[in-house]
Formats: C-alpha cells, structure tokens, sequence
C-alpha cells in the first residue's frame, strides 16, 4: 500500500483533496483493476470526513469509483452527477475488457448507475445523444477545455528542413493503436522521425516493433511542464490517434486535441467520428485512415510540400470559439447549481 492515506490537502483553486491509498501494482489491465478497486472502496469513508457536499461527482474512469460514487450520494443522501469522461460501457464491450456472465454484469451496473443519477455529463455531443438514444433523458454535454493563456501559440515550422518531425505525446495502449505510426515511419525511413513521449500498457510491445522494423522511432519517458511544449517546439506535425475498429471512438475525442489545436501545430489525425469533424471544422491538418500505407504516404507529402504543414492559426482560433475552459467551466457550474436546487439541468 502507497499514498498518503487520507491526508487533506488544499489544491490550486481553493479546492479540498482527500488523499486515499492505492496499491503498488504491475502496468497490466489486472493490476490497474485491483489497483482502482481497493482505492474506490477507500474513498467511500474519505467522503465522509469532511463537510457534508451539495451535490457528489464520480469521474469515470476508473470504473470501480462510479459505484463508490453512487454508494456516497446514498449514504450522504444528495444528489449524483456521473462526469463521463469516456464512452463507458461501450469501450468496455469494444475492448472485451469483460467476457460471459461478468461482460452482462458491469454493463447492466454501470447504466443502472447511469439511469438512477440525478445528471450524466458527456464530453462529446455523440456520446449524449448515444445515452439519450438508450432512454436517458437526464444528459448534458461539457467537453474538454484548455486554458488558452498557459499555451503558447508557436511559430510555423521552418519551410526548408532535412526530414519531418512527427511527434505523438499521450497514452500508449490499446486505444490508440499506434503500430500504426511505427509501421508508417518504417516505409517512409530517414526522411522523417517519429518522437513518442509517454508510457502505457503497449509501450515495450512498441519499443520492441520499432527495433525489429529499424524504424526511425525515439521514445521518451512522459513529460510535464515546460518540457511538453520544447518537444511541441521541435515538431512539424502532431499525431491525434484512436483505432478504427471500435465503435465506441466515433463519439470520442482523444484528449491531447484541444492542447495540439492550440499550440498550433500540423495535426495529423488518425479518427473519426466526432474527431474527425473537429479537426476538419478547425482546418488543423489532415485526417487519414488507420493504415500504414496511407499514413506513410500523408508523411511523404508532408516532407515534400512543407507548405501542407501551415495551419495558420485555425485551431487556437476554434478553440477559444468552442473549447474555452472558463466558459465550458461557468457551464458546468449552472449545471450543479440546478441539480443542487432540483431544477431543470437538461
């Protein structure tokens, strides 16, 4: 066991955090699992040490914290607001993350949980109507924001340059699918190369597939910080990558999209779905299909025509017109201050 144990600390806006442990565990799907469910289970009597809320949030993911959250609201007796940050439980049946009995089981209890919250937030528009469309009727949507003023807006990459530099910086597991890139950059050689910065559950598979093809891929340990924004420096394009073959990641937008769009880098978007129609709305690079194929020839005419790689400032703009984290914030406030006061919130 791990972590400062039900410690309170106060974080940057005035907010207060109950710490509660977790457990030592290996980077598998098994071990996160035990993992989340033995910090859910203590969050339960860490919601109880402090002043009695208005209203209970439960964040999902992690799976296991949305019943903690629905046993809070119960035992605090106030009102539940799911904040669906991914489209559960329609990942879950996508990835079999759940087989058989155990697979019927956790999506009858997560919408059962769903359909008794007093309001289900989404971050996608495609995720809402999908819950609507299964007869929810208490669902508003709040996507992702960034804080524009913390994200410097960079000057284009130079027009004359001896190979492309292509940067992806997130997650490295199975939603992603990012053999793809590896297999991409292989095909194209020196002519460009392949920075990936960040950890996950594929990441030595990955490693071990760079090598064997001789690609031009370097991996990096993640980065926070001003370190984020050298490695967004130094790159020509950004990768924004979901796989094809779940259908859950049509209304599902990865979270690095907003933060590329602002610093206003080339956006090379492996999506569809309501991704796809952002980054064509944002005029913020070019949408290919998940193939290795036509992802090294999108990277051969990116390297031949540097002039393809100007944006010219479309995504920092469509962000500050539609992702603007203290206008989707007071959102998201009116919306608590309803369910608080027992009016209308849809």
């Amino acid at each position: 066991m791990a972590g400062r144990a039900f410690r309170a600390d106060t974080g940057e806006f005035g907010e207060r955090v109950r710490r509660v442990p977790y457990l030592w565990h290996k980077n598998t799907r098994l071990g996160r699992l035990v993992n989340h469910l033995f910090s859910a289970g203590c969050s339960i009597p860490a919601a109880r040490m402090g002043a009695k809320p208005d209203v209970v949030i439960v964040t999902v993911p992690s799976l296991p914290i949305l019943g903690a959250g629905y046993v809070v609201s119960r035992i605090l007796k106030r009102p539940l607001v799911v904040d669906m940050r991914d489209a559960w439980p329609d990942i879950a049946r996508d990835a079999r993350l759940v087989k058989g009995t155990a697979k019927s089981l956790a999506e009858r209890g997560i919408m059962a949980i769903q359909d008794r919250a007093d309001l289900v937030v989404t971050v996608t528009h495609g995720f809402a109507r999908t819950l609507r469309d299964r007869g929810l009727k208490n669902v508003a949507t709040v996507s992702n924001g960034v804080e524009l003023e913390r994200l410097e807006k960079l000057a284009p990459p130079p027009m004359e340059k001896h190979r492309l530099e292509v940067l992806y910086l997130g997650n490295h597991g199975e939603s992603q699918r990012l053999e793809v890139p590896i297999r991409a950059a292989a095909m194209v050689g020196d002519r460009m190369r392949l920075t990936m910065v960040g950890n996950g559950v594929k990441r030595n598979e990955l490693m071990e597939l760079a090598d064997q093809l001789d690609a031009p891929v370097e991996f990096h340990a993640p980065v926070h910080g001003p370190k984020v924004m050298d490695f967004y420096g130094r790159s020509d394009s950004c990768i924004v990558s979901l796989r094809d073959d779940w259908k859950s990641f049509e209304t599902t937008i990865p979270s690095k999209t907003y933060e590329v769009l602002s610093v206003g880098r080339h956006i090379t978007g492996i999506v569809r779905g309501e991704a796809q129609q952002i980054l064509e709305d944002a005029e913020a690079g070019h949408v290919v299909d998940s193939d290795p194929e036509a992802l090294a020839n999108l990277w051969r005419l990116l390297a031949d025509d540097r002039i393809q790689l100007q944006v010219n400032g479309h995504g920092r703009l469509w962000v500050k017109n539609n992702a603007d984290v203290y206008s989707l914030a007071q959102s998201y406030i009116n919306l608590l201050a309803e369910v608080a006061g027992g009016g209308p919130h849809r």
